[in-house]
């Protein structure tokens, strides 16, 4: 290759960082993208689009390839294994690289990786697949439902089944076709810095394709950029990269001028600075965070943005604060949680999920709202949201918080757009499904303290 790096033994480098070490996709790539800084845009691109579709499709590739090799993917060497997967992502879903290439290619790097045995069957697997892969096709849906559901759609069979559970089959159908959806970066304008006429002037003299997103005024989707530090809008602290379910919380917030926000699990801090936009420079948003390293990414972000009305502080949120007790108008716990409403962002996600972590995150999540719920001052508001479809992690917390601490749930319909409100928005909570809403899977509840 031109640049003296081997594209695809980069590509391989990243999986295995991804697959053995359990890296996060977005970061593994990332890294390597940034050790290689010299490298053309096109092999960049590349490089991004092979891993990321490579990991999105493993389940439905894996079915490929099982459905025409002798050995099995889980009983394969790592390295063959992953060579293999990115080559039947390129034969299935990229037209721009010949199908003779992608086997040569495979067979080249089978050989460097010192697999030379390995040749022939890297060469036949996948020559068999560029032939024969029209005629495949998928489990029979009639026979097996979940297991049709799960190989189209590269969903574990045990995600597929709880959302059937949960919201139906023709609901589930839809949220697994969204997260296969390429969408734009999502980007908050922050209005009071400029407006926005002028925000998308800029950006679009940069090239930038320029969009409105869909529920709120201040939102835009930009594509056709090259890095988002290029844009001097972002530089400048104009825009912040934001998606519009997470800017409902501060909708849903809602804060007035001067008052004292707690923000639990603040880290990158895009939530604390759009409250602290609404109140002008006024009040005061303490943005909390388990360690140096979280709190470092607010700071980055404060500095950027240049707001005055923001503290980043190291606290762990499981952990009583006895100074914080009743003083808070507001506290945002947008709690962690098994994400399973950006699996669209971070494919890795669903590989990833157990009945015992689902468990686990839900205890972590009592564990911060008991501690969030002695910080609001009678009267004042809890915001309780996490970036999950999860019932247990979402409506049943709702429900064990209102069992056992002195609060009462709030209509979210005065802060929400009109095209949101329904049964649940009256009641004082939100899910936001991939699919059915135009977001990331996101939960919002609103309460008020008694």
């Amino acid at each position: 290759m031109s640049s003296g790096v081997n594209t695809r033994e980069l590509i391989l480098e990243i999986l295995l960082q991804i697959e053995e070490e359990g890296e996060h996709s977005h970061i593994a790539i990332r890294n390597a993208l940034s050790k290689y800084q010299f490298l053309p845009k096109q092999e960049r691109s590349f490089i991004t689009r092979v891993c990321e579709g490579t990991l999105e499709y493993r389940i439905y590739i894996d079915y490929v390839i099982d459905s025409f090799s002798k050995v099995s993917v889980n009983k394969m060497k790592p390295q063959i294994r992953e060579i293999l997967r990115s080559g039947v992502y390129q034969l299935k879903f990229m037209d721009s690289v010949p199908d003779s290439a992608v086997c040569n290619e495979a067979v080249k790097l089978a050989q460097r990786k010192g697999f030379y045995n390995l040749k022939p069957f890297v060469n036949g697997v996948l020559r068999t697949i560029a032939r024969e892969l029209k005629n495949l096709e998928l489990p029979s849906r009639e026979e097996n439902e979940v297991r049709y559901l799960s190989v189209k759609y590269s969903m574990p069979e045990y995600l597929v089944n709880k959302w059937i559970d949960a919201y139906g089959v023709k609901t589930t159908e839809k949220i697994l076709e969204d997260f296969l959806t390429e969408r734009p970066l999502t980007v908050r304008c922050r209005m009071h810095r400029a407006s926005k006429k002028a925000i998308v002037t800029s950006l679009r003299s940069q090239g930038v394709t320029v969009e409105q997103a869909p529920y709120l005024p201040y939102a835009l989707k930009i594509s056709d950029y090259n890095h988002i530090l290029t844009l001097d809008v972002f530089l400048q602290g104009q825009i912040l990269v934001q998606d519009v379910s997470s800017m409902m919380v501060a909708e849903a917030a809602s804060p007035k001028k001067g008052d004292y926000i707690i923000d639990m699990c603040a880290a990158p801090g895009g939530k604390s600075i759009h409250v602290a936009d609404k109140m002008g420079d006024y009040g005061n948003v303490d943005a909390r965070d388990v360690s140096q390293y979280k709190a470092d990414l607010i700071e980055e972000n404060i500095q950027r943005t240049g707001v005055i009305n923001v503290e980043a502080k190291v606290q762990d949120a499981t952990i009583y604060d006895p100074d914080s007790e009743e003083k808070a108008d507001i506290v945002i716990a947008d709690v962690p949680c098994s994400g399973y409403g950006v699996i669209g962002k971070k494919p890795e996600i669903k590989y990833r999920a157990t009945p015992q972590k689902q468990e686990e995150i839900v205890m972590l999540q009592r564990k911060i709202l008991d501690k969030a719920a002695k910080y609001v001052k009678p009267d004042g508001t809890l915001i309780f949201s996490t970036c999950t479809i999860a019932r247990e992690e979402n409506e049943e917390n709702v429900l064990w918080f209102l069992k056992n601490y002195p609060y009462r749930l709030e209509s979210l319909d005065p802060y929400l757009p009109e095209e949101l409100h329904c049964k649940s928005t009256k009641l004082g909570y939100l899910q936001l499904l991939p699919g059915i809403h135009k977001t990331d899977g996101f939960f919002i509840a609103r309460f008020r303290r008694k």
